[in-house]
């Protein structure tokens, strides 16, 4: 992406003018996405869902092991990960004390084609009023925000289900800016 891209999300407001005249092309915050993955079912995995517990507030949902691996004694079905999904307000809230851990910055290389983009944190206790038990310990987690507007129900839905148009599709640029105006965030 090029420095004129970058400053035009930062400074100049390109898109708000077609959100205004068409409130369906405005992106929105669909989900967040909270994975942590220890490796190893037991003590330490029961310590890190227990964390993404108090973070979330929310009960993670157990990952299973796809295969299994001899040399890290990962056996196939084996829970080794747990992840929360947010929506709603909940997940706006969630995303701006994740991002209080990185001072609302983000690189624009963490965006994808879509206009969604990931992080991750290494300690939870850089997050903004994240509560620390120092028997539980610290444990790092991904976050991945998915971006989408009005509409997107097509791709989703049991009956009739169709694909999205190109004109319809977020482009990250856009994602940026809705990013900047909404949450404060700086690209970098």
């Amino acid at each position: 992406m090029t420095e004129e891209v970058m400053e035009q999300t930062q400074f100049e407001p390109k898109f708000a003018e077609e959100w205004k005249k068409n409130p369906m092309k405005k992106p929105k915050l669909k989900a967040l996405i909270v994975n942590t993955c220890v490796g190893e079912s037991g003590p330490r995995y029961e310590r890190s869902k227990e964390i993404l517990r108090q973070i979330t507030n929310r009960e993670p949902v157990d990952r299973q092991a796809k295969e299994s691996i001899r040399g890290f004694n990962i056996r196939k079905g084996e829970p080794i990960a747990s992840l929360v999904t947010l929506r709603g307000d909940e997940a706006g809230k969630a995303l701006k004390r994740f991002l209080y851990a990185y001072d609302y910055e983000i690189k624009h290389s963490s965006f994808d084609e879509q206009g969604n983009f990931a992080f991750g944190i290494t300690e939870h206790v850089d997050i903004e009023d994240a509560p620390f038990d120092p028997m539980l310990g610290t444990i790092g987690f991904n976050v991945v925000v998915k971006i989408e507007r009005a509409g997107y129900r097509l791709k989703y839905r049991q009956r009739k289900r169709q694909s999205i148009p190109k004109k319809h599709l977020i482009s990250p640029e856009e994602a940026m800016e809705y990013l900047v105006t909404e949450f404060g965030m700086k690209i970098i």
